[in-house]
C-alpha cells in the first residue's frame, strides 16, 4: 500500500450494504472517492456472519439495490428469505458488476479520525499506521457491526472452541458429535440454535430473558415467480416506499371493529403467511392499545405452547417483560419445536446465573455444563457502537464518543453538531433502525450524494449541523418512540443492553427513528429542497481561478 494514493474529495467507510450503493452514487456523481474497508473483501454484515442459519428476515427481492434495471432483471433471488452465502454472492455481484472494487481498500481498520479545521479535512489513521486525508468522511459502517461477549469470569480458561456469531470462522466448524453452548436467544440466537440441533450431538442453550418470534415461512423462489416479481418491481418498492417499516406489508386499522373470534381469524392466516406479515400486517393498534397488544401478545404465547412439548420449557420461551412487537421481532424457523429434541436442553440463567467459564464448558449457579464449542450470540453494541470503537475527533478535539455519552444526538441521523463534513448512512436516530435496511440506506446515500453535489456546484467546503437544529430532530424522535408502546420495553431501540457498562436498567439512548419511513423521507427531501437549513454551508476559503 506504500505507493496508493491517499488523498481524496471522499472517504467512505465501510463496504457493506450501504458503502457499496455510497461509493456507487459518489463515482457516478464524478466524486474522486474511496471505500476503506477493515476486512479483507466486501459484504459487511453478510461478509461476516457466516453462522448456519443466517438469512434475511425482509423478502430477498424488497432487500436488494433498486437503483438499476438491469441488475434487477439479472438477479434471480432463489429464496423469498435468502441465506447468507447467496447474500454474499449478491454484494460481490455487484460491486464486480459496476466495477467498484477499483475505488476500495480492505484491511484497512480507521483507528482514528481528526478533523483539522485550518485545512477543512479530516485525517484517517488506519491501524496499521497508514494515513488517508479527504475533504469529507462518509461513515457506512453498519448498525451492527460492533459485537459484543459479556465479560465472564475465566472466558479464556475454555479449552474449546468459542467465538461469537459475527466472527463465525470462515473454515467448516465441525458440529457433528459435539456438545455445544449457545449464549443468548435473541434474533442471531435463534436462527443458530434452530440451525445446528439436529447436527450437534448436545445443544445447550442459555437464555437471559426470552423473546417473541414468529414463522419466517420460507419458500424457493421459481423461475416463474422471479418473472413475475421482475415485473412488478416498480410497485413493489413503491409499496416500501409508502410503508413506516420499507415492507410490502401494511398494517389495517380497526382492531375493536372486529370481534375477538374475527381477529384470531386473521392472526391465524397471518401466522402462516411470510415474513413479517403477522407484524406489520396487523392491526395498527397492536403498537399503541396496551389491551390489544396484550391480546396479540397472549394469542403468539398461545401458538408457542402449541409448538412446545413440555408446558415448563413452554413458559419459559414466552417473554413476561415486553409484549409481541415491542422489541425487535425474530423471525424462526422450527425454533420453538427444537426444544422437543432429547438432545437439546435449555438453561434460565435468570434463575441460575452463569457463574464462569471453565476449561471445559459453563458452571451456572445449579451445575456445571460440559462442552465442546461455545457460542456466544450475545448482540451488538447497536448503532452507535460502530461509532465509539473508533476514535473520532472533531472540533477543538471533540470525541464523538465523549458527545454521545449520555443522550445520542444528531441532525436527522445524517450529520452531528461539532463534527463538520462527517456524514453518516444509517446513523442513529436515522430510519435504519426500524425500518428495510437497504431501502433505508439508499434514501439516505442519495441526500449525502445530492448535499455533496450541491457543495461541490456552489463553492462549499465545510458543512456543520447546528445545535439548535439537532435539538429539534431529537425532540421528533422521542414525541414518535414515546407514542407508541416500544417506550416501555428495554431494547437497543433505547440503548438497553445489560452487557454494557452504564447500559442497564434506566438507560434511555433514542436511537431509531419510528416515525416511519415514508415521513422520514418527505422530511429530509423538503431539506434539501428548502437550501439545507440547520446546516452551516461555509464558502471555500480558496480563491477561485
Amino acid at each position: 500500500m506504500g505507493d496508493e494514493r491517499r488523498e481524496f474529495d471522499v472517504i467512505v467507510i465501510g463496504a457493506g450494504v450501504s458503502g457499496i450503493y455510497q461509493i456507487n452514487r459518489l463515482v457516478d456523481a464524478g466524486f474522486d472517492a474511496v471505500v476503506l474497508e477493515a476486512d479483507d473483501d466486501v459484504g459487511g454484515t453478510w461478509y461476516r456472519n457466516r453462522y448456519p442459519g443466517c438469512r434475511f428476515d425482509s423478502e430477498s427481492y424488497t432487500y436488494g439495490y433498486s437503483f438499476s434495471k438491469e441488475l434487477l432483471d439479472e438477479w434471480h433471488w432463489k429464496e423469498r428469505f435468502s441465506p447468507q452465502p447467496e447474500n454474499l454472492r449478491y454484494l460481490e455481484y455487484v460491486v464486480d458488476k459496476f466495477d467498484l472494487r477499483r475505488h476500495m481498500r480492505f484491511g484497512c481498520r480507521v483507528e482514528r479520525m481528526q478533523w483539522h479545521d485550518d485545512e477543512r479535512r479530516w485525517h484517517v489513521s488506519l491501524t496499521n499506521g497508514d494515513e488517508y486525508v479527504a475533504r469529507f468522511v462518509v461513515a457506512s459502517v453498519g448498525p451492527i457491526s460492533r459485537p459484543i461477549i459479556p465479560d465472564f469470569e475465566g472466558k479464556d480458561d475454555f479449552e474449546g472452541a468459542a467465538f461469537h456469531t459475527y466472527d463465525w470462522p470462515k473454515e467448516p466448524v465441525e458440529l457433528a458429535g459435539k456438545r455445544v453452548g449457545v449464549i443468548g436467544t435473541g434474533a442471531t440466537g435463534i436462527q443458530v440454535i434452530a440451525a445446528i440441533a439436529p447436527e450437534v450431538a448436545e445443544l445447550t442453550v442459555f437464555q437471559r430473558r426470552p423473546n417473541w418470534s414468529s414463522p419466517l415461512n420460507n419458500s424457493e423462489i421459481s423461475d416463474e415467480e422471479m418473472a413475475d416479481i421482475r415485473s412488478r418491481y416498480d410497485k413493489i418498492f413503491a409499496a416500501c416506499a409508502a410503508s413506516n417499516g420499507g415492507f410490502v406489508h401494511t398494517p389495517i386499522w380497526g382492531f375493536w371493529d372486529k370481534t375477538p373470534e374475527e381477529r384470531r381469524a386473521i392472526w391465524d392466516d397471518l401466522y402462516t403467511q411470510p415474513g413479517f406479515a403477522i407484524l406489520a400486517a396487523n392491526f395498527g393498534e397492536i403498537f399503541l392499545d396496551e389491551d390489544a397488544n396484550r391480546e396479540v401478545s397472549e394469542y403468539i404465547a398461545d401458538r408457542i405452547r402449541q409448538r412446545v412439548d413440555d408446558p415448563a420449557v413452554a413458559e419459559k420461551l414466552i417473554p413476561t417483560d415486553h409484549g409481541f412487537g415491542l422489541q425487535r421481532l425474530p423471525l424462526e424457523t422450527n425454533y420453538f419445536e427444537t426444544y422437543n429434541r432429547d438432545n437439546v436442553q435449555l438453561v434460565d440463567v435468570s434463575e441460575h446465573p452463569i457463574e464462569r467459564i471453565t476449561a471445559t464448558g459453563i458452571q451456572t449457579t445449579a451445575g456445571h455444563h460440559e462442552l465442546d464449542i461455545i457460542v456466544y450470540a450475545t448482540g451488538f453494541d447497536v448503532m452507535t457502537g460502530s461509532f465509539d470503537r473508533i476514535d473520532i475527533r472533531g472540533v477543538d478535539g471533540l470525541a464523538l464518543k465523549d458527545k454521545w455519552a449520555d443522550v445520542t444526538t444528531t441532525y436527522y441521523g445524517l450529520l452531528s453538531a461539532g463534527f463538520p463534513n462527517l456524514l453518516m448512512v444509517a446513523g442513529p436516530q436515522s430510519v435504519s433502525g426500524s425500518t428495510n435496511f437497504p431501502r433505508a440506506i439508499e434514501k439516505g446515500a442519495d441526500w449525502i450524494t445530492g448535499l455533496l453535489e450541491h457543495a461541490r456546484e456552489t463553492g462549499i467546503d465545510r458543512i456543520e449541523a447546528r445545535s439548535e437544529p439537532e435539538q429539534e430532530w431529537l425532540d421528533e424522535v422521542v414525541t414518535a418512540h414515546e407514542r407508541l408502546l416500544f417506550r416501555r420495553s428495554k431494547g437497543w431501540f433505547t440503548g438497553y443492553n445489560p452487557n454494557l457498562p452504564g447500559r442497564g436498567e434506566g438507560t434511555v439512548r433514542y436511537h431509531a427513528y419510528f416515525g416511519g419511513a415514508h415521513r422520514y423521507a418527505k422530511k429530509i427531501d423538503d431539506l434539501a429542497e428548502a437550501g439545507y437549513p440547520g446546516l452551516d454551508l461555509s464558502p471555500s476559503r480558496v480563491p477561485q481561478l
